[in-house]
């Protein structure tokens, strides 16, 4: 609080009063709630629909190209393009190979794309990258959405300039807070768990790290037999005879 004080005035007021949380549903694919809200605000920001297509103020039909470079991602969004579709606007999926994908992601030639934000345990510098003004028109930079937000530019600023541990953790929530709070991004999909196959012949620690599969800190068990014989793999993998 002591923190985002001083940007009351150019902050959500939501970020005061109650804890981000993104919208839950049952799993069922019915979302009528979601959708009569969303449509509620698409009408309080100057959106109607004429027939049958949500259109702007000049009356242009709403269309949102999707670009994708990946095939899997496709199943994912297809939902997605339904629910569009019941509230008027035209979702294109628009797959290109991973060439003319980055090309057009550095110049940010796209609407919408699957994007990440992967973060260590102690965010640093490269927190510029993901959200000052000055990275928004760098062609390269991960400021996929051109966010320009003088508060958060100080609170990105603030949090580089942390003096200590304690310090450092109460920035990164503050500016987590905020980010949140402008919904920058559509939460696409989430999974919990890694998914791994090894043989048994692997061991690990019976601890894993917090964030990571930790492959670093496996080793091969001396006492138990490779299910390949090691030096099998080894000529398979050099192509060997």
């Amino acid at each position: 609080l002591a923190i985002l004080e001083p940007l009351r005035d150019k902050i959500p007021g939501e970020v005061f009063t109650q804890a981000f949380e993104p919208s839950h549903t049952d799993g069922s694919g019915m979302i009528r709630t979601q959708q009569r809200e969303a449509y509620q605000l698409l009408q309080e920001a100057g959106w109607k629909i004429v027939d049958d297509k949500m259109v702007d103020s000049t009356g242009k039909p709403v269309t949102i190209e999707f670009l994708l470079a990946q095939t899997e991602f496709e199943r994912i969004l297809l939902p997605f393009k339904r629910n569009l579709a019941d509230l008027g606007i035209d979702l294109v999926i628009r797959r290109v190979d991973v060439s003319q994908f980055v090309n057009r992601l550095r110049s940010r030639d796209f609407d919408m794309l699957v994007g990440s934000f992967p973060q260590s345990t102690s965010p640093g510098n490269e927190q510029r990258e993901f959200w000052k003004s000055s990275s928004a028109d760098k062609p390269g930079s991960r400021n996929y959405m051109g966010l320009k937000d003088p508060a958060v530019d100080q609170l990105v600023e603030e949090l580089i300039d942390a003096g200590s541990r304690q310090s450092l953790i109460a920035h990164t929530r503050a500016l987590d807070r905020v980010l949140q709070f402008g919904y920058y991004v559509i939460p696409n999909w989430h999974i919990k768990t890694f998914r791994v196959a090894y043989w048994d012949h692997l061991g690990h620690p019976k601890v894993s790290p917090r964030y990571d599969v930790g492959t670093a800190t496996w080793w091969s068990k001396p006492d138990v037999t490779p299910a390949v014989p090691l030096d099998t793999r080894a000529d398979t993998a050099s192509g060997g005879d």
